[in-house]
């Protein structure tokens, strides 16, 4: 592999880490095997750090393909509690309403998710990286603060209905919405979740999310950190005079 002239590389990203600990730790790996102190490393679409899927990544000139690579179509898999929300759409934060959902039925699941094909406008979660005066909204959300972001358009080619019903954990029934979503760039699938909750008349969070697809980068192309490390010290080591040369 030559990390200089370019790779891009498919990660399935670990639940609980960030888009940028993925990128930091391929830079570590690939920075000790090149034997130099910086190498260009970027990563083309963040996922939340509770989400997890493709992720790609470049390295060295092939991150000049990162905006190409961002704008490519996405597919993911949500699951989605219905009857209730949080101030982030997801799990990060703690439920702060329920509301009722005995009135909801497949054939309105179905009539609801249609609404949101095609090209929408949706308001971007508070908790997002977006900047807000010149500050990440979500930092200005975990402080408390309102924060206001205006509708972006977007387009959402496909809502398959995965799966629908009663689901038991720890004790609490509930109704689970699982989901199949192809869209474009800057789709924030929490806001989804959010609002098909209020288009069903009640309320809704992502409790799992899991991205499947960028363009024709499939979940089945990708490889683990820790299988990338492992291959990457499997490869011929550099000589002493190329490794002189580059420090």
């Amino acid at each position: 592999m030559d990390f200089e002239a370019g790779e891009v590389i498919c990660f399935d990203k670990p639940y609980g880490w960030t888009s940028f600990d993925v990128v930091a730790r391929v830079r570590g790996i690939v920075r000790r095997y090149l034997g130099v102190k910086k190498i260009k490393v970027g990563h083309a679409g963040t996922l939340d750090p509770l989400a997890t899927g493709v992720l790609i990544v470049c390295t060295g000139k092939a991150t000049k393909t990162i905006d190409t690579l961002q704008a490519e179509t996405k597919e993911y898999v949500a699951t989605l509690k219905l009857g209730a929300t949080t101030p982030s759409f997801d799990k990060e934060t703690a439920e702060d309403a329920t509301f009722p959902t005995d009135h909801i039925t497949l054939e309105g699941v179905q009539k609801a998710l249609k609404q949101f094909v095609g090209t929408i406008e949706q308001i971007p979660p508070a908790y997002s990286a977006l900047k807000v005066d010149g500050e990440r909204s979500y930092k200005l959300a975990r402080k408390g603060e309102e924060v206001t972001l205006k509708p972006k358009t977007l387009v959402i080619d496909e809502i398959e209905l995965v799966d629908f019903g009663h689901e038991e954990n720890s004790g609490e029934d509930y109704l689970r919405l699982v989901i199949r979503v192809v869209c474009s760039k800057g789709t924030y699938i929490r806001a989804l979740a959010r609002d098909i909750g209020e288009a069903l008349g009640s309320g809704a969070y992502l409790t799992a999310l899991r991205r499947t697809r960028i363009g024709d980068k499939r979940i089945e192309d990708c490889t683990t950190v820790e299988a990338f490390e492992k291959m990457v010290d499997t490869l011929p080591s550099m000589s002493m005079e190329k490794i002189n040369q580059k420090i």
